[in-house]
């Protein structure tokens, strides 16, 4: 599954290591020793580059080595560790990290925590955090994710944070042939087939000068404005005449409506077919 990700060639790379690292503890603590290395990791990118599918992918493989003991992680994000009222945030914490012992815990958008600094509970959350991480640290990998800037801020705010998350995965935008790839992928998970690659190829060279789009995102989004169009160009006037051949053709793409609609925040990624 991992290979089978659409680019992310230093991503990739990055996880093997520390799948590695992962076995030589696993062996060594079946030989009674121990290495006191904890595998807690920073995804850093911008929308749409696949963060959230490799850390799907990563807790199936941790769990393969033995490292886990389930290979569903754990997904949360700010609604889930801070509370509404004062003192109440850190049993809130305390509770995720106890729904995820033995898993590995997905904190997406982590810089949100540092949002909430005025009012305390952003820092009564974190502090929360990094106590949580020392005790469950023989049992639980935790990953945070988030856009570059934002996660550096996030980091800042504790400084017992960073010294207990040793990898930082940055995971960079995609390139337009990469993109268009991903959409042709989107275009047969759903049945069709892309009967103008130069079309969304040009749609995504043009994407890729604006990363907040959502990279991979803005190719799912491209292919099911495509899909819309088609249903209306085949089945809106004359059903009977028309060609039922299920290929998006280039006057299905309309580029620039995609460019003037704002991009939601769901985060996305993409495998390509075994």
């Amino acid at each position: 599954m991992l290979n089978q990700l659409i680019g992310l060639d230093a991503v990739k790379e990055q996880v093997r290591k520390i799948v590695a690292l992962a076995k030589m503890k696993q062996d060594m603590k079946a030989k009674n020793q121990s290495i006191p290395i904890v595998l807690n990791m920073e995804f850093v990118g911008n929308p749409g580059t696949a963060k959230t599918t490799v850390a799907r992918i990563l807790a199936g493989i941790l769990k393969e080595v033995g490292l886990i003991s389930d290979s569903i992680p754990v997904e949360v994000g700010k609604a889930d560790l801070v509370a509404k009222y004062v003192g109440q945030t850190a049993d809130k914490v305390k509770g995720v990290f106890e729904r995820a012992r033995g898993k590995l815990l997905f904190i997406d958008e982590a810089y949100s925590l540092v949002e909430l600094h005025e009012d305390s509970f952003g820092d009564e959350a974190i502090d929360t955090i990094v106590q949580e991480m020392e005790n469950n640290r023989e049992h639980t990998v935790v990953i945070f994710a988030g856009y570059p800037d934002e996660m550096e801020k996030f980091f800042s705010r504790n400084p017992g944070l960073r010294s207990r998350v040793p990898f930082k995965i940055p995971f960079n935008d995609y390139s337009a042939e990469e993109m268009a790839h991903i959409a042709e992928l989107e275009a047969e998970k759903r049945g069709f087939t892309i009967g103008s690659r130069e079309k969304v190829l040009d749609a995504c060279k043009m994407a890729a000068n604006f990363p907040e789009m959502g990279n991979g995102r803005f190719c799912r989004n491209l292919v099911e404005r495509a899909i819309l169009n088609y249903a209306s160009r085949v089945y809106g006037d004359d059903v009977n005449n028309a060609k039922k051949d299920l290929c998006l053709d280039k006057k299905d793409f309309m580029i620039p409506e995609l460019f003037n609609t704002k991009q939601e925040k769901t985060p996305m990624g993409f495998r390509g077919a075994a």
